[in-house]
């Protein structure tokens, strides 16, 4: 058990006549790669990944909960916009350079199983991986036509 944060890039792809050619194209492709025929009432799919995973790095957890969810944790799937993204980059990048301000910028949270509350070498890791993590996300020109959910669980 424990706290288990997950980073969902998420699109819908339309196979309608009226649809752009990438998407049709798209659409095609994902019914041949799971063999499936053309359905013409709804001819459409969603596609999610995820693309980010944290376990334990309730700073980061308390961070999306606090943006992102109007601070309300309830462990639902919430939107996360490319902006808030690169907040969140910021200001772990801020905390990684000027590690004093580290409680008042990213502050940890308490939890059941949400792991520890210092501001460790633990801490600093898991904020190193969430500077690689978003900057590899933010940078990847596929991914520009997704959505950002965020969910969490413990």
């Amino acid at each position: 058990m424990g706290l288990d944060m997950y980073l969902k890039a998420t699109k819908y792809v339309s196979g309608w006549e009226f649809s752009d050619t990438e998407d049709k194209a798209d659409y095609s492709k994902l019914l041949e790669l799971f063999g499936l025929q053309r359905y013409d009432e709804s001819p459409g799919a969603e596609v999610s990944i995820t693309i980010a995973y944290w376990r334990k790095a309730n700073h980061i957890h308390k961070w999306f909960v606090d943006n992102c969810q109007d601070g309300d944790d309830r462990c639902q799937e919430s939107y996360v916009s490319r902006e808030q993204l690169q907040e969140l980059l910021g200001i772990c990048k801020q905390v990684l350079s000027q590690e004093k301000v580290a409680s008042d910028l990213l502050p940890t949270a308490s939890g059941f199983f949400f792991g520890s509350t210092d501001y460790d070498e633990y801490y600093l890791r898991d904020t190193q991986n969430t500077v690689n993590m978003l900057e590899s996300i933010l940078s990847n020109e596929s991914l520009e036509s997704f959505d950002f959910n965020y969910h969490a669980s413990w």
